[in-house]
């Protein structure tokens, strides 16, 4: 059996490298920190680890990156990707100075693929498929954006059909009841690892408790498992947590976003 810590130590060795940022537009590097900037005038602050740092350097990482990303009147966000497990003496005490506001904290959660990949019985007339043109990515954006209390954005949908465009991997799967996108998640494999990621799983809050979500997730995570992938991970919401527990998927550390906003 593998435990959360192994899970873990995998997760930290496979998938906090340039594994993290698909589609990035520029990656550049600060001391072990990767400073990303993505499509639509987001950045993205992440790493493997600290290298030990003292509270004292640390500080100092986060008024170089928050000068970096101001130097672009492009950037108009900016998120600093922290972790429960990692050694990070001060960090939140800088972030807050400098103007970050943390949001909420998500379990990472791991496990194996084939744990989420079964059969799932779905309400009448609800239907799964995987969406690929425009109109259906955009209508399943703007019902993410609604769930999730965010302004229904042109940019998401954008950013998602660049990707699309560029051919990725990423998978976008939605259940759909008389044409109305109900619940919509996407798979990101991810190249040369183990791990294939689901993300961005959101359901109507009327279609709630009947299975939509974990019958989108199982959709996802057969596709994961017909592309070679061993384990799912996924930063989770405390509505998806108890649902991918029960499931066989194991919280292994927290992650929480600091986000600066011009």
């Amino acid at each position: 059996m593998t435990t959360s810590k192994q899970l873990l130590m995998a997760y930290d060795q496979q998938l906090r490298t340039d594994a993290e940022t698909p589609g990035a537009m520029a990656v550049k590097r600060l001391g072990p920190l990767r400073l990303v900037t993505f499509a639509g005038g987001r950045g993205f602050v992440t790493y493997q680890d600290l290298d030990g740092a003292s509270a004292e350097t640390i500080a100092q990482w986060v008024v170089d990156a928050l000068a970096f990303y101001r130097e672009d009147p492009a950037i108009v966000r900016v998120e600093w990707k922290t972790r429960g497990h990692d050694h990070a003496p001060g960090l939140t005490a800088a972030l807050l100075k400098n103007g970050f506001m943390p949001e909420e904290a998500e379990s990472i959660m791991i496990g194996p693929a084939s744990a989420l990949g079964v059969d799932v019985t779905l309400p009448p007339g609800v239907s799964l498929r995987r969406v690929t043109e425009e109109p259906d990515i955009r209508a399943m954006s703007a019902m993410q954006d609604k769930v999730f209390s965010s302004p229904v954005s042109d940019g998401n949908a954008d950013a998602i059909l660049r990707r699309v465009a560029h051919d990725d991997g990423m998978e976008l799967w939605v259940a759909e009841y008389r044409g109305l996108i109900v619940s919509a998640g996407r798979l990101e494999p991810v190249p040369d690892t183990e791990f294939a990621g689901i993300w961005g799983g959101a359901t109507r809050e009327e279609w709630r408790g009947r299975g939509i979500y974990r019958a989108v997730t199982a959709a996802r995570a057969r596709a994961a498992l017909s592309l070679g992938k061993r384990f799912i991970h996924s930063d989770s919401t405390e509505y998806s947590r108890p649902i991918l527990e029960r499931y066989g998927l194991l919280r292994v550390s927290t992650t929480t976003p600091f986000c600066w906003r011009r």
